[in-house]
């Protein structure tokens, strides 16, 4: 039995098979990027975001921003919320991708576990931010 769509991407969903595609070929890094911003500012700022608009970059989304954003869709983000408030930052990664006024869950599980991908990656946040950014843009153009 054959599991998935069967549609082509429309040009409104494009973006959440891109996304996909980056995070599946950018593990190491977002688990690095994930993981040293994780050091630096817990969840203080909230959870990491990826917008794609108008050019890809990083943002944090604040805690009752999403909370806020969950009540004017009638709860419909609730599974979202549960997931970033019961994540363990030690073992998956949890960020949010921001694209055509819609949102997408991005969750995995590094092999190895984000801290550790820090340290084989090597880099600072600020070079990985700039290092993911350039990537982004080369992908969602």
């Amino acid at each position: 039995m054959f599991f998935g769509s069967t549609q082509p991407e429309s040009a409104d969903n494009k973006w959440r098979g891109q996304l996909d595609r980056f995070v599946k070929e950018n593990q190491q890094e977002l688990a690095a990027l994930f993981w040293g911003l994780w050091l630096a500012n817990g969840n203080s700022q909230g959870t990491i975001g990826i917008d794609l608009q108008p050019t890809p970059h990083f943002v944090y989304c604040p805690q009752d921003q999403i909370e806020k954003l969950n009540s004017k869709v009638e709860n419909r983000l609730q599974e979202i919320l549960g997931i970033i408030e019961n994540h363990k930052p030690e073992v998956e990664v949890v960020m949010i991708g921001i694209g055509k006024g819609e949102i997408k869950l991005i969750q995995f599980a590094p092999e190895p576990p984000p801290p550790t991908c820090f340290e084989q990656v090597g880099k600072d946040v600020d070079d990985l931010l700039e290092l993911l950014e350039q990537r982004m843009s080369e992908k969602f153009h």
